[in-house]
């Protein structure tokens, strides 16, 4: 049986910080690593270092400025798609396929801004929008049986009471109100994907991925939210193995605010 090692970050910016990409790809030994907020266009994505790191195989769907998502690959991949949700124009998504047959769907969700009220903030009703149209999109091609997909990135939410460091504080911030929670739950259940690192850690356990730059001591002060997730389909479920919370990287030197979430595939 074969294994692919794979991982997602969201790396806020890929050429500010391709160091620390080489030192974990050197440390983790993966096979495809899914990166958001790449915050380059395609032209300026830089190919050459990861061809050098060993990853030849890159599937890119970049934006200027912000935005932006790509998945890099030690062993062969064919590109997908690039699905555009919402109609703006946003570089949020993009999907390979690797090994037998396995769709990685790599995601930047909508962050939604810091009003959760669609009707006073446009970037929530985005969220929004953006979560019920991937909801319906994976319910027109839904075949539990048969579809091996893997649904990774920032998916900018926060799901469960232990998925943040106070629950009652955080109900009204956006990434863990209840519209937000209820609107990821009707994604999960489109295609009744699984969440295995709550099945491998259940709670009450404190799961986190990202810590805010705002924090003068992240580490002492804890006060995280899980934001990046790794999903498989019903087809995959028996296929996945521990799934880690890379938390070390966070203290590198300039580091991204979110942490690499990892696992193994077994194909």
């Amino acid at each position: 049986m074969t294994k692919i090692r794979l991982a997602t970050w969201n790396i806020n910016s890929v050429r500010l910080r391709i160091g620390l990409v080489e030192d974990f790809l050197k440390t983790h030994k993966l096979d495809v690593l899914c990166l958001q907020e790449i915050k380059a266009q395609n032209s300026d994505f830089p190919f050459e270092a990861f061809e050098a790191m060993g990853y030849p195989h890159m599937a890119v769907n970049g934006q200027k400025g912000y935005h932006g998502v790509a998945t890099v690959s030690r062993i062969p991949m064919q590109e997908i798609e690039q699905k555009e949700f919402c109609g703006k124009g946003d570089s949020r998504h993009v999907s390979v396929r690797v090994g037998d047959n396995i769709e990685v769907h790599n995601f930047y969700v909508p962050a939604g801004g810091d009003i959760p009220d669609p009707e006073q903030n446009d970037k929530f009703q985005h969220k929004l929008d953006f979560l019920d149209e991937v909801t319906a999109w994976y319910g027109k091609r839904r075949n539990k049986k048969k579809n091996k997909i893997v649904v990774v990135g920032d998916l900018n939410i926060a799901p469960l009471e232990h998925d943040v460091w106070d629950h009652k504080k955080l109900l009204k911030v956006v990434s863990h109100t209840p519209i937000e929670v209820a609107a990821m739950e009707a994604w999960l259940k489109s295609h009744d994907f699984y969440d295995p690192i709550r099945d491998q850690r259940p709670e009450p356990e404190k799961i986190y991925t990202w810590w805010s730059y705002r924090a003068k001591d992240w580490d002492v002060a804890n006060k995280g939210r899980r934001l990046d997730h790794i999903w498989v389909s019903p087809a995959l479920k028996d296929n996945v193995g521990p799934v880690e919370v890379v938390r070390d990287a966070r203290g590198w030197e300039r580091p991204s605010d979110h942490a690499p979430v990892m696992t193994t595939l077994r194909v």
